[in-house]
């Protein structure tokens, strides 16, 4: 089948077209713009990439696949629906794919990502030949999606709508058999109204479910346990439940699942976040029959994933971090794990108001507390949405990067935090650093 894809430049869009081509299919795609690295992964795929949306340059089909970026108005869009083409959405795409199966899914408003790639890793690590499709890049990993040979198919499970045509969240298309809820925040202020809509969409998603099939949720998250008592009618492995199999102590860094326990304190990452994560990791690969220590064997090599703590390097003296930090937790979450691990460095936190949430004033309260921590805190906020007369504002990338010129000499680290181009920040940074 000839399929195009109208956005394809998105991590989500462009896993898509890598596992299409490896299911048989001949693939096309167009996007407004190109970049790194999703485009040097299409590029590899030597697939016809069309720039825009045009009309006159838009190749035919056999089916269109519509990203959730494109609407009504759209030139390419009101071709299809005049003419009353075959389209569907990128996940009722990706469903169709791997309805046959043993999906893990993996979602919450954070840490969706770096757990996806850890449980990756732990498959791999043991041979298996898995197919994914997770919404990052890893050090680990030659490709962002593959179809694999083996039943396992791992996708990391946003909440964000499919489509303008469909507005259901993007993971009631992949029909689990385990889900894992690493936590649920408000976040998405463009598509949902409040945090009730977002775990309507959960619990959408867990009505669905097979019996034999494993939900998998920590009980310290208040907004998971609503989830669940809505009802459940799979098997819940509630991680530190009072009649729980999975649990974990923090003092000795020990998880334990049905009788079994490992010590996960040597591992490679850093932070209480990313603790959890893989904590939750690999408690999913033993829900599967996986041993903890063979899961825990297969994340003392994990390289992480770029734009989550990232270290850029350091530069006459001064290391950048790069982190994808979009939300008050994870910010906040962020700055402690930086903080804990280099102690004795002075350390200055850059953070943009980039997701529609946070610029919309949604977390105001939220991120005003982040402002009122005992740390070096200077802001990019585009709508003015933290107004005040502090020096530590800008509502420009110049600004900023005119600010961070004149006081970078005194700090050791300096950590980038934006779910925007963090190049914009970083780029100019280095360059001025290294000019010095």
């Amino acid at each position: 089948m000839k399929i195009h894809i109208l956005g394809i430049c998105g991590t989500f869009m462009g896993g898509l077209a890598r596992i299409l081509i490896e299911s048989g299919h001949e693939v096309s795609g167009s996007d407004n713009n190109f970049y790194p690295p999703m485009s040097n992964q299409l590029e590899e795929l030597e697939i016809e990439l069309v720039k825009g949306f045009n009309l006159n340059t838009m190749p035919e089909a056999d089916l269109y696949v519509i990203g959730n970026a494109l609407s009504r108005g759209n030139e390419c869009v009101e071709e299809i629906l005049n003419k009353n083409l075959p389209y569907k959405s990128g996940p009722e795409m990706l469903g169709e794919i791997i309805k046959d199966r043993f999906v893990i899914a993996v979602s919450g408003t954070h840490g969706k990502t770096t757990t996806s790639f850890m449980i990756a890793k732990i498959f791999e690590s043991l041979g298996k030949d898995i197919g994914y499709l997770i919404g990052g890049v890893s050090p680990d990993f030659s490709f962002s999606a593959k179809t694999g040979t083996d039943p396992v198919f791992i996708i990391e499970a946003d909440e964000y709508d499919s489509a303008f045509f469909d507005k259901r969240s993007k993971f009631i298309h992949y029909s689990p058999n385990i889900f894992l809820i690493n936590n649920i925040e408000f976040d998405h202020a463009d598509i949902f109204d409040d945090l009730d809509a977002i775990k309507k969409q959960f619990h959408h998603l867990i009505k669905i479910i097979p019996k034999d099939g494993k939900v998998i949720f920590f009980n310290h998250d208040k907004n998971a346990l609503d989830v669940i008592n809505q009802g459940c009618w799979a098997n819940t492995i509630e991680i530190n439940g009072n009649s729980s199999n999975a649990s974990f102590d923090i003092s000795s860094s020990t998880v334990s699942f049905e009788g079994d326990s490992v010590q996960i304190a040597e591992l490679p990452i850093y932070g209480s976040h990313n603790n959890l994560n893989a904590i939750a990791a690999i408690i999913s690969s033993a829900s599967y029959g996986i041993k903890l220590m063979d899961a825990y064997n297969g994340l003392k090599e994990f390289k992480g994933v770029l734009r989550r703590l990232e270290n850029k390097g350091t530069f006459k003296g001064v290391t950048i971090l790069d982190d994808f930090a979009h939300h008050p937790t994870a910010i906040k979450s962020t700055i402690d794990a930086v903080k804990d691990k280099y102690v004795e460095k002075k350390i200055l936190n850059v953070i943009e108001l980039g997701s529609n949430t946070m610029s919309g004033g949604f977390h105001l309260k939220e991120l005003i507390s982040i402002d009122n921590l005992d740390s070096d805190i200077l802001w990019l906020d585009h709508k003015s949405i933290l107004v005040n007369n502090k020096n530590n504002v800008h509502n420009s990338h110049d600004d900023l990067i005119h600010s961070i010129s004149k006081i970078y000499k005194d700090f050791d680290i300096i950590l980038i935090m934006t779910n925007r181009n963090s190049k914009n920040i970083f780029k100019p940074l280095k360059e001025i650093i290294e000019a010095s």
